[in-house]
Parts: C-alpha cells; structure tokens; sequence
C-alpha cells in the first residue's frame, strides 16, 4: 500500500511529550486481543482457523497503524459531490481523499471482506468463510474504519439478495461485479430503504415502480442512501395498482449506470451532513423515472429485503463491538502509562471501576456476537432450531451492544482526558461514530419490538434461546454447578418476563428492558461456556469472572446505600486488568466468594 501524508510527531522546544499517555499508534490489533484468537479457535474448524492467522494478523496490524492514518484523513476530508463533469455535462460525481480509496482497496482488495461468505478463493481459502470467519475480518478492520463498514456490509448484502431471489440473466450480468476483489472490476452495493414517509414503517413508502416492458421505471425519493455512489442498488418500491403496506411492496435492482454507459435517471440531490462515519458518502436520492429490475416475487419484496436488514443488524453489532474494542485498547493504554498523584492509573481504585465498565460489556458483545454469527452459520445449513435463535438474537445483540458503544466510547474518551476530546486523537471519533449504531437498521424502540413482540410473541423464538442457553450450561462441566444452577434459574426467569411482555398488550413499553434482560442472561451463558474451553485450551478460566460481573450488575438487584466493595472484587479487577491466566479453581473460589 502506498505511504503517504504521514504524520509526524514533532517536538518544539520544550515539548515532553512523555507528559501525556500514548495511544495505540502501532499496536496490532489481533495480537493484542487474546480473546479474540480464544473464541475462533472455539467455533472454526483448526484447519481454517490457522489458515486465517496470519491475514487476521496482517489486519490487526494494518488497522492499528496505516489504515488508522487512512481513517483520520478520511474522516477530516469527507466526500463532495459534484454536479457537472469539466465540461460541463450533467454527470454526478461524489470526490473522495485518497485516504478513503486506500481503505477500500484494503477492505474490498486485499481482504475481500464484502465476498467471503458469498465467493469461493478469497484469501487463498478454497470455500466460503462461514460468517463467523468473516465477521473476525470486520472487527478489525472497524476498530480503525467504521464508516466504511456500511459499503462493505451493503455489497455483501446485495449479493446475497441478487444470489438468492435474482433471475439468471440479473445475476449472470451483476452477481461476479459485487464480489470481485480486483478493484478495476468491483462494482460496489448500496441499500436504499429509508423514505421521509416512513423510516422504520415501510409500509408507508411513497415510492412507485410502474412496469416498461422487461424493466421498471421507478419515481420517488430516499431520504438517508448511505454509500449514494454505489453502481448497484437494492431498494423498495411499489408496484402500479399494488395493495398498501408491506405486502405491497416489491425489491429491484437498480444500476448506477445503463448499458450505453449513461447514468441511470436518479440524481443525488445533496450529501448528508453528519455526526459520524464522515468518510461515508450518504445522500438523498431522487429517482426521476430511473430503470430497475425486478427480484424474486414483487409481493416478497419486503420479506426479502427483511433477510439482508437481519444480516445488517448482525454487522452493526459486529461493528459496534469493534468500536468497544478499540475504545478499550484506547483506554488500558492510558490507564498503564499515565501516573497521576504517584500511581499509575490502571492501579487507582475509581480508575480500575472505570476500566471494567469498558470491558465488560465488550466482552459481552463480543460473545454474543460469536453466538449470533454462529447461529447463522448453522441456520445456512439447514438447522431449523438455529434459525429460531437467530431470530431473537439478532435484534437483541443489535439493540443492546450498539447502546453499550455509546456509553464505553464516552467512557474511554474520559479515561484520556480533555486531550480524548479533541480530534488528534481517535476517541471522539469512536463517539461520533458510536451513536449511528443505534440508529442504523432500526432504532432502538423498534429492535426492542421486533425482539419481543415478534421474535418472541409471534414466532416463539424465546424457547430456542432457552434451549440453547441450557444447553451449554450442561456443557460445561468443568464451571461450578453452584454456577451453573444459578445461571440456569436466570434463563428461566429472563425467558417467563419476555413472554409476559410480549403476551400483554399493555407492556409494550417494558421491551427494551426485556430485550436487555435477554442480552444479559445469554451473555452471562456464553462466557461461562467460552470459559470451560479456553479453560481446556489453556488453563486461562477468567471469563467466568466475567460471567460472574453480568450477573452482579446486571441481573442482580442492588442497594444503592450499601458499601459493594470487598476483597473478592480487588482480586477479580486485578486479574481481569492484568494478564495472568487464573485457573477454573481459582476463579471457581471468587465466584462463590464475590
């Protein structure tokens, strides 16, 4: 990859830099992120976890020092639009810095990420990566770029729905573009769904399709088109005399650019001004008339586009996790390098409290995105059980980890001071972008609704999860079984309130705190059964401990006037900080002592 506008640190006369605590400049992400290898190593065959190794290595070091540079650039110099070409022709044009061009040819070029589970050979792998392989290339590659990670997920996205539903001749024309890794052939994806109308409510779209012979003219206006540039495009509209509200509703294929080379009859009327993900060309689209092809049954469109918004939701937990992540790797930086009254701060008492609040629910998510990820897995081939824990797994990961982001990137832009606020340094970045997770595929009312009152209400999906949960507590056999009978009273009893939820009109506003409930109850599981394998693997127990802090401050009530600090505690914030390994009979003895 070509070097360039390199920054240089500088000392003026004077200057001590070693005054202030160093970032993460130069880490690499992979190596430093145990946990990361831990749970690849759990859910891949052997074979194709070492074979991700090194390109996961090859990224982590990437994302922690070049394609970091890459990201402030792009993030300072965002896209522009242009109306007219030199001469002025009416052609839209969208100008990105060269440091936006560098991530993409890392993400779609040199890792593929938008292709591994839809194209055979990436990375040298003679398969598909199962999702779970290729949500491991996200993580990293979000915790340096997040803006991004739309088009990439998008591109993966539409693929997928063109794979699925599309014709033979849609997808012998546009299938091989949105997963070539040869930039001079890539044809990248966009999804525009959102409409003034209606954002979350589809069923309200204002958009028509009216049939011209083999293809469809489209009218209307999206209001929030992310990745506007894209040169294929999945979207909704109404066909000419269908019935209201989803039903009615249809998905098409609509290319930037026609046959003879000419931009289709859309035009991007201006690029969104936004919070985060500012290296991110989003717009608003007028389509005047603009060609589309029809995908699959015009009366499924919204069922089909429904499978693309899961798979999204998926990513944006991914993604927000990543963003924890790196808000972590920001923050125990600061916390073991900078002294302050004489200690450092990592051993300070508030700054200790400080730091698990960052950790634990980065590690939360991260596991429940290993769960969910997992689960799609299996449902892709064939498990209908795995299906039903997808169903309520999705959203409950989306709504809860990326509301989690919000709060750990605050956290961690704290633990740096005032300097975290400014935008030299990556943490009001993380923040920015942080609170466009909650938004992105659903906001949180709406994910917390699709959660209880259809994934549970509707559909049942609940007892899955219980199944699931149960399970792998029974798994575990190594874990305490005081644990274990604990964890599995708590299933029970997250399980019976969202079913109460879910069955009593009148409830509807106690979703979200179900929904988290959920979360927190599998989350709790997860790292408990993460726990007795990477015990296994190599003596090191101290999810449990993790496992163990959920539990105690998430799902157990407290009193606010009572003192919590004790002896246990020290000693679990000093081994969950540090990097001792502690075995199951260690950890086993702090649970029951905590």
């Amino acid at each position: 990859m070509h070097q360039f506008l390199k920054r240089d640190d500088v000392m003026t006369g004077g200057t001590r830099p070693e005054l202030l605590a160093p970032d993460t400049t130069g880490l690499n992400f992979y190596r430093a992120d145990p946990a990361l290898a831990d749970l690849l190593r759990i859910h891949l065959p052997d074979a194709l976890f070492r074979h991700l190794v090194p390109h996961l290595d090859r990224l982590g070091e990437l994302a922690g020092s070049y394609l970091d540079e890459c990201a402030r650039l792009a993030d300072r110099h965002g896209p522009v639009l242009h109306q007219r070409d030199r001469f002025g022709r009416d052609a839209q044009w969208i100008e990105y810095h060269p440091a936006y061009r560098e991530l993409e040819r890392a993400a779609f070029g040199e890792f593929g990420i938008h292709a591994m589970s839809v194209r055979k050979g990436i990375l040298g792998w003679p398969d598909k990566y199962p999702v779970t392989a290729k949500h491991a290339f996200t993580f990293l590659f979000n915790q340096a770029e997040f803006g991004l990670g739309c088009p990439i997920n998008v591109t993966d996205g539409c693929a997928k729905l063109l794979a699925s539903f599309g014709s033979g001749p849609l997808k012998a024309k546009y299938l091989d573009g949105l997963t070539q890794t040869d930039m001079r052939k890539l044809t990248q994806g966009g999804q525009f769904m959102t409409e003034k109308e209606g954002g979350s409510d589809v069923g309200t779209l204002t958009t028509t399709a009216v049939q011209e012979g083999e293809h469809w003219r489209l009218h209307g206006e999206k209001w929030f088109c992310s990745n506007a540039d894209a040169k294929v495009v999945m979207l909704l509209a109404r066909p000419e005399g269908a019935e209201s509200g989803t039903r009615g509703v249809g998905l098409f294929l609509m290319p930037r650019f026609l046959d003879d080379g000419s931009q289709n009859h859309y035009r991007i009327v201006r690029l969104k001004d936004k919070l985060g993900t500012r290296s991110m060309a989003s717009g608003e689209i007028k389509l005047e008339g603009a060609i589309a092809y029809a995908v699959g049954r015009l009366d499924r469109g919204f069922v089909q586009m429904a499978e693309m918004v899961n798979s999204s939701r998926l990513s944006n937990g991914v993604k927000s996790t990543a963003l924890m992540r790196r808000a972590w790797h920001d923050a125990i930086t600061v916390a073991r390098n900078r002294v302050v009254f004489g200690k450092r701060i990592v051993d300070l008492p508030l700054g200790r409290r400080q730091l698990l609040k960052i950790l634990l629910p980065t590690e939360q998510a991260l596991s429940m995105s290993f769960l969910t990820a997992d689960a799609l897995d299996r449902t892709e081939a064939g498990s209908q059980d795995a299906a039903a824990l997808l169903r309520i797994l999705t959203p409950t990961l989306k709504f809860r980890a990326t509301r989690d982001a919000r709060k750990v990137c605050g956290d961690a832009l704290e633990m740096r001071g005032g300097i975290g606020y400014v935008e030299e340094f990556v943490t009001s970045r993380l923040l920015r972008d942080a609170h466009l997770g909650s938004i992105w595929e659903g906001t949180g009312n709406i994910v917390a609704l699709d959660a209880l009152k259809r994934a549970v209400g509707r559909h049942g999906a609940e007892s899955a999860l219980a199944a699931d949960l149960h399970a792998r507590l029974d798994d575990s056999a190594d874990v305490p079984q005081a644990w274990r009978d604990q964890l599995h009273r708590l299933v029970d009893r997250a399980v019976a309130f969202a079913r109460d939820v879910a069955g009593h009109a009148d409830s509807e506003a106690e979703a979200r705190r179900a929904t988290s409930l959920l979360y927190h109850v599998a989350s709790a599981v997860s790292l408990t059964w993460e726990s007795a394998r990477i015990h296994a693997m190599r003596g090191d127990a101290r999810r449990l401990l993790l496992a163990k802090l959920v539990v105690a401050h998430r799902l157990t009530p407290s009193d606010p006037f009572r003192l919590a600090e004790n002896r246990a505690d020290d000693t679990i914030a000093s081994l969950l900080l540090g990097e001792r390994a502690a075995g199951m009979a260690e950890v086993g003895e702090l649970i029951s002592a905590a």
